[in-house]
């Protein structure tokens, strides 16, 4: 999906977001998929859950021994893309580099929350305590948008 669609007239629609809707898209509750490089092969692309502050930066947990932990170390730089999977569809990738950061007491349970509300986020910190969960501090430096929601379907 490019975010262009060709229009009647020959001409292309253009259905990318303003830089305050894609953040406030980015903010919203997705899944996302991070994708980092890998040297002997093809991208690592894996599903994860962020948080994300318009004019900041995302921010998800991961095990540094993991695979998806050593591969940021070696790229230090990273992809995040998160979709919208119902109609009208729409995305929203950010690319840029990465930095680490310990893992605060209260970090798995915000972002667990978030993803499972109150109860299943505080059962699901309880049921994953004491791993070496690091911080990965993803920079925004190019987006890629698109939200088809301007789009007659009718």
């Amino acid at each position: 999906m490019s975010g262009h669609v060709r229009c009647d007239d020959g001409g292309m629609a253009d259905f990318r977001m303003t830089p305050e809707a894609r953040e406030s898209f980015l903010a919203d509750v997705h899944v996302g998929v991070l994708s980092v490089e890998r040297a002997d092969g093809p991208p690592l692309a894996a599903p994860v859950w962020y948080r994300y502050q318009p004019g900041g930066e995302v921010e998800l947990m991961t095990d540094g021994d993991s695979l998806k932990g050593r591969l940021l170390h070696a790229a230090g730089r990273a992809s995040l893309c998160a979709q919208r999977e119902a109609l009208p569809y729409a995305y929203v990738t950010v690319e840029g580099p990465i930095a680490f950061a310990e893992a605060a007491d209260g970090d798995l349970l915000d972002i667990a929350t978030r993803y499972l509300g109150a109860e299943g986020g505080r059962a699901y910190a309880a049921g994953n305590a004491g791993g070496d969960s690091t911080i990965v501090r993803l920079t925004p430096e190019r987006w890629f948008s698109t939200d088809y929601s301007g789009l007659d379907l009718g």
